[in-house]
């Protein structure tokens, strides 16, 4: 038997979840989608009926069925309906952000303790093709810029924009600079919600590495990238179109009279990555699936996402330092 799976939650992202378990399964991988669950029941029945599963009624009756789950209700969710899954015996990939809160996290991994399954988080974007063909090129960077701009939709306004969409490039860099920041500094504004729609934060890490990140979901424009500055390399990762390139240096530039721009020049050499196909999705559900099986790393651990999940809260709260700020009399 296959490991059997389901989906808890099946808005716009929870459906994609179940399209893609749904694939590999017709794919070969010894994956079963049993079935979904959401609160609205008619759109949890035309979900399952989308993706040849069931539509249970209830949480629990879908996680009697199922091995592992993918949860996916929204964020204020994420806790109960985690704590709930790993307590029936389930193995459980949440999506980002992992919780509200640290506290929340932290009871979420101590309930993956207790029951002795696996709590990942879903850092989609550590399985976009592009970021995993420049990996190999990234080397003790020292500036760190990241760009992540949506168009705005009525969606996750229950989170702000660091938690809604920042998170993939704190994610990014931590993982990456397998640190953490110890000074966080950041500002943003609400726009069309009530919570803040743009930001920019500064993370400075221990080595003197700097990450300048920026994110706004009421851009006209959609717009994934992040660049790395290294001492003999420059990466830029195109997120959004999945491509990349890399400038490098090829050695130490030797001075020919005065001024040696030719000498440099020549040194300069770049070089488009070579990205891979495949839907980050789909990559982040099958290494879920063989990590359950204990046949490799699988997607973002659960501290993995507690940690991302603590950056940006301290990125919220140098954001509210600000707004108090902005808000004292002046003189």
């Amino acid at each position: 038997m296959g490991l059997r799976v389901g989906v808890w939650g099946v808005g716009a992202w929870g459906e994609k979840h179940a399209r893609v378990w749904r694939a590999l399964q017709d794919a070969g991988m010894d994956v079963d989608l049993r079935g979904v669950h959401d609160r609205d029941g008619a759109r949890a029945r035309a979900v399952a009926a989308q993706h040849g599963c069931a539509a249970f009624e209830s949480p629990a009756a879908l996680l009697r069925e199922v091995d592992a789950v993918s949860v996916t209700v929204p964020t204020v969710a994420h806790r109960e309906a985690a704590v709930a899954a790993l307590a029936q015996g389930c193995h459980v990939l949440v999506e980002k952000p992992m919780a509200v809160t640290v506290a929340e996290a932290d009871a979420m991994l101590q309930a993956a303790r207790s029951a002795g399954r696996v709590l990942q988080v879903g850092q989609v974007e550590r399985f976009n093709p592009a970021l995993a063909a420049a990996r190999a090129r990234i080397r003790r960077p020292k500036f760190i810029e990241a760009h992540r701009l949506a168009v705005f939709q009525p969606r996750s306004l229950d989170i702000d924009v660091v938690f809604d969409l920042m998170i993939h490039d704190v994610d990014i860099v931590l993982e990456l600079t397998a640190q953490i920041p110890d000074s966080v500094s950041a500002v943003g504004v609400a726009v069309l919600s009530p919570s803040e729609d743009i930001a920019n934060a500064r993370l400075e890490f221990p080595d003197g590495c700097v990450a300048n990140l920026t994110a706004s979901r009421v851009s006209q424009e959609r717009l994934r990238r992040i660049r790395f500055f290294q001492s003999d390399a420059y990466v830029s990762v195109d997120l959004f179109e999945r491509t990349g390139d890399v400038v490098s240096v090829s050695g130490p530039v030797k001075a020919v009279g005065p001024f040696p721009v030719a000498a440099a020049l020549a040194g300069i050499r770049r070089a488009r990555l070579e990205v891979p196909d495949g839907e980050p999705l789909r990559l982040e559900l099958e290494a879920f699936a063989r990590s359950v099986r204990g046949q490799g790393e699988g997607a973002a651990s659960g501290w993995a996402g507690r940690e991302a999940l603590r950056v940006a809260e301290e990125v919220r709260a140098a954001m509210r330092r600000r707004s108090l700020q902005w808000a004292a009399p002046r003189g």
